[in-house]
This record gives structure tokens, sequence and C-alpha cells, in this order.
């Protein structure tokens, strides 16, 4: 297979490095500005505020931010789980709370906690409660994809091998050989709601992950994950799921068909956003 089959042209914009939000921005948020946010967001639950992720770039459209990336491993038996944080007890506003969030992720520097997810109405799901137990398995939907439908039922759990074709993989929607998707499901079973992923598994990740801290760590055998609610007006966008997605350039991202916003899956960068409040309980 050729390179040029396997890679998009070069856009001219750099590919996984940190982006224009990201710590200096953090850091011009004034004192006084943080702590009214905090006050506003924090006093009718717990978490919320100022909050600083990694997410898969918004290029196009109305989004005013990328999707959040979610933090993978795979067991030695090859299924893929999205890495929860760890559960702690913190005080908030002068109240104990529990809160899930690792500092510092596998030596990176990097925060992850559960304000990456909360939007979108995510952040009152069962499954964003700190202590909610699950396995953390990524479990397949319906399948958007038809290698998908004809390998998995609802309700089983994504494994790495038959992500086999990611070398090659193709629908008629944009370039092939760009990587292979998966759509499915987080910490849902046994829930009302949903939380909707999608999984990508491309050489470019692969290779990106080579000379990337934060994706070696966050990343495993080219396998991507991210939350997968339009930041926009909290739609499901779809990876190669839309022709008519060439209009507006993203027939090779992640496109939402409502309000066409555009995302680049290959392409992490910080973002800064106000995380809403979870709910008391």
């Amino acid at each position: 297979m050729s390179d040029s089959d396997k890679y998009p042209a070069d856009s001219g914009r750099r590919r996984f490095v940190k982006g224009v939000v990201g710590g200096a921005a953090l850091a011009g948020v004034g004192t006084t500005g943080a702590a009214a946010v905090n006050s506003a967001t924090s006093s009718t639950g717990s978490g919320g505020g100022p909050t600083q992720a990694y997410a898969i770039e918004n290029t196009g459209g109305p989004a005013p931010r990328g999707m959040p990336q979610i933090p993978i491993e795979i067991d030695d038996e090859g299924y893929i789980r999205g890495v929860w944080p760890e559960v702690q007890t913190v005080t908030q506003n002068g109240v104990e709370v529990e809160l899930a969030i690792t500092e510092d992720y596998q030596g990176t520097g990097v925060t992850y906690s559960q304000d990456w997810f909360q939007y979108c109405g995510v952040q009152s799901y069962e499954a964003l409660s700190p202590s909610f137990e699950s396995d953390n398995y990524f479990r397949s939907d319906n399948g958007a994809y038809d290698w998908q439908s004809e390998t998995y039922s609802a309700g089983d759990r994504l494994n790495v091998n038959d992500f086999d074709e990611y070398e090659s993989w193709g629908n008629g929607i944009g370039q092939s050989g760009l990587g292979q998707p998966a759509t499915g499901t987080w910490r849902s079973q046994d829930t009302e709601d949903t939380i909707p992923i999608q999984v990508l598994r491309s050489t470019r990740i692969e290779e990106a992950a080579q000379d990337n801290e934060w994706l070696a760590a966050s990343t495993d055998q080219g396998v991507i994950a991210w939350l997968n609610k339009c930041t926009h007006f909290c739609c499901v966008p779809g990876y190669k799921q839309a022709a008519s997605s060439a209009t507006f350039g993203g027939e090779d991202g992640v496109y939402c068909q409502c309000h066409q916003s555009v995302y680049d899956p290959f392409s992490i960068v910080e973002t800064l956003f106000t995380a809403l409040p979870r709910p008391s309980e």
C-alpha cells in the first residue's frame, strides 16, 4: 500500500501538539474569575469549574472545542477498556465529596479527571458517579459499520484483535487506510443513560505514540477513544459515517450532521472549558 493511500495530504497544521488553549490560557484565568466560576458551578453539586482536558481537535463548524479523549488500556485477551480516574475524597467548599481524579497520569504530568466528561448532561449520568461499579470495558452498540455489525452483537466487548483491517479499512467515504473505527458505550450497563464512545485503531496513532508522552500513556496498539458527544448541541457525530461530510471537509474526520461540526481524531490538543457540576447525591 502506498503512503498516499494510508495518509491524507498534509493540511499544514501541526498534529499531536498542545493546542493554543493550554497551560498559558489556564494561567490567564484570573484568581477572582476562577473563584467565581468554581462558586457558581460547585455550590449545588461536586466537581466542575475550569477544566483542562485532552481532546480530538475541532477543526470546523460551530462546536466550541474538541470532544474529550478517553485514555484506554488493553487486557491480556485483547479487550479494550476505558481507564476511570482514581476515586478520592476531597474537601470542596468546606464539604467532603468523592471525585474521580488522577494527578500526574502515568507520569505525564496530566491531571485526568471525571470533569473531562461533565458536559451535555453527562454530568448527571449514574455512570459519572465516582464510585459507580463498572468493569469499564467498551461494549459495541448496534454498530455503525458493516464490519462491526457482522462481528458483534450489542453489548459485546470490543477486542483489538477484531480491528485486523486497520491498515487498509475503508467504506467508500474519504480515503481508505486511515484507520478502522467502531462505535460503542462505556460504563453504561444496567443504567438508564448511555455514554456513547467512538474507538479508532490507526497506524497514525501507533506512530505518533512513539514520540508523544501523552499518547504513549493514553493509547495502546494504535487504539484511541473519545466521548462521542458533540460539544455544540450534544449530538452524536461519526467517523466516516456520512457521505455528505465531504461537502464540509469532514470525509476523513469525525462529522456531526446536525450542524456540520468537524473533528480531527488524529490531532489531539489541550482544551480549556468550564465543566458542569455533578448533582448532589
